[in-house]
């Protein structure tokens, strides 16, 4: 496997990231729609590709969301290559990154029916945390955080509360 850093006008990473909004339209479809404005692409700069020979098969990414931490974004893994620790590659090279770039904290939100990622997330140190705009009040989301300075893990009340 080959990992690439690139920008969000990658064709591959495009490629991946609209196989992943079918994903999520089938998790949730109408719904969705209310996520597109969230999920623009345009102009991130932080872009992971991970590659099985020639073919893209992971992506992340993350932009700026306070002078202290990064929020990550569109994180998928084609089917036929997860439970196998690439997710976890995905977001340990987006996290060693932000942190060379003297990042705190890495947040992010994903879905309420997104069990495996949910569980990812909690498994490598993130923690539930109150939503945070633009996610403030919306029942379908779960917003996360981790700390990436000293490695451990961020107290938030609410971290058992889902699965």
């Amino acid at each position: 496997m080959n990992v690439i850093k690139t920008d969000s006008k990658s064709i591959d990473f495009i490629k991946l990231i609209n196989l992943l909004d079918r994903d999520l339209h089938s998790r949730y479809e109408e719904i969705q729609a209310n996520y597109n404005e969230h999920n623009k692409v345009d102009s991130i700069s932080s872009v992971i590709i991970i590659y099985d020979g020639d073919i893209p098969i992971a992506c992340g990414a993350y932009k700026e969301h306070d002078a202290t931490s990064v929020e990550l974004k569109r994180i998928y893994v084609i089917k036929e290559y997860r439970r196998q620790g690439v997710a976890k590659l995905v977001v340990n090279k987006l996290e060693n990154s932000a942190r060379e770039e003297g990042y705190m904290y890495a947040i992010l939100e994903t879905g309420i029916k997104q069990y495996e990622a949910i569980n990812l997330y909690k498994s490598i140190g993130y923690n539930v945390i109150d939503n945070y705009p633009p996610y403030i009040g919306n029942n379908n989301s779960i917003c996360m955080k981790k700390n990436l300075k000293d490695g451990k893990d961020v107290y938030f009340q609410n971290a058992d509360e889902f699965i």
